[in-house]
């Protein structure tokens, strides 16, 4: 029984990873919440649970729920902007349209501003497709309450996520000409990337420089950024890699990890520019096994 039930919660691990990360925005508290999970699992009678799926992603959720509400307190004493953990994916998962927007940093930072409950309902329901009466029990609502709850959640998200969602080429086009014009410190190539109303939001949490507000403006961050540069002590390098399941920048100061730059493309420029330089952010990025799609 002890191994049968080991295989299925391998089974579902990515699946109920993934719902925690986009729950909680934290690799880290991911995993934890994915620990807590099996420590309960374990101690189940398989033979009393008719749907190993349901069941395990409603005890996942019950811990991620209790864990986000502690996590607001620490969000609170947060020093600067605060991002979400950057999630290494593979390809796959890139391919996979609703669920790499499901777990782009854009989005991740529009269920931010969701309440515990509205978030664990819209990523059930929007992410997974999960049935209302599986969220309810995973909740503690009724099925009417969480057709309510989802629909106000939609609501809220659809007004505040990007108008349309840009193809991963179209992304990576995007990144690329910022790169190239980073790289060659060419503020008019920057201009013509960025988007009028383009904001730059910098993750340091205390530990690293990074800009304590949000930035907006093209000529604003251009000029922030081609300005910095001559700034650095070091060689800064680029590489282009898949974070939150879209193209992104893996930033390296003389060789060592220094950030993650993540975009927010619509109508080929770039509207957002996400940087997390804060170490216990990118730990995830440097050593675990990326993301894949189940």
């Amino acid at each position: 029984m002890s191994d049968h039930a080991t295989e299925v919660f391998v089974a579902y691990r990515n699946l109920l990873f993934t719902v925690a990360y986009e729950m909680l925005g934290s690799a880290a508290d991911a995993e934890d919440v994915l620990q807590e999970t099996w420590l309960r699992w374990v101690k189940v009678d398989l033979g009393q649970v008719r749907d190993q799926r349901a069941y395990l992603v409603r005890v996942t959720t019950r811990q991620a729920l209790n864990r986000l509400r502690t996590m607001r307190r620490r969000k609170e004493a947060y020093v600067g902007p605060w991002l979400p953990e950057p999630l290494l994916t593979a390809p796959d998962v890139a391919e996979d349209a609703e669920l790499a927007e499901s777990v782009s940093m854009a989005l991740m930072l529009v269920l931010e501003t969701l309440s515990p409950t509205e978030r664990a309902v819209f990523v059930l329901r929007e992410a997974f497709d999960v049935g209302y009466d599986e969220i309810a029990a995973a909740v503690g609502k009724s099925p009417a309450a969480v057709r309510q709850i989802a629909h106000r959640a939609r609501r809220h998200v659809d007004a505040r996520r990007p108008r349309q969602v840009a193809s991963p080429s179209q992304t990576r086009a995007a990144l690329e000409s910022f790169h190239r014009a980073i790289e060659t410190r060419d503020l008019q190539g920057l201009l013509d990337v960025l988007a009028p109303e383009v904001v730059l939001i910098g993750d340091g949490g205390g530990v690293k420089q990074a800009v304590q507000r949000p930035v907006t403006g093209a000529e604003k961050v251009a000029r922030m950024f081609v300005g910095g540069l001559g700034k650095v002590e070091g060689t800064l390098t680029g590489e282009l890699t898949v974070i939150n399941g879209n193209p992104a920048l893996l930033v390296r100061l003389d060789g060592e990890l220094d950030g993650i730059m993540a975009i927010r493309v619509e109508d080929a420029l770039i509207t957002g520019l996400y940087y997390v330089r804060n170490p216990e952010k990118l730990t995830h990025v440097a050593s675990e096994t990326p993301l894949t799609r189940q």
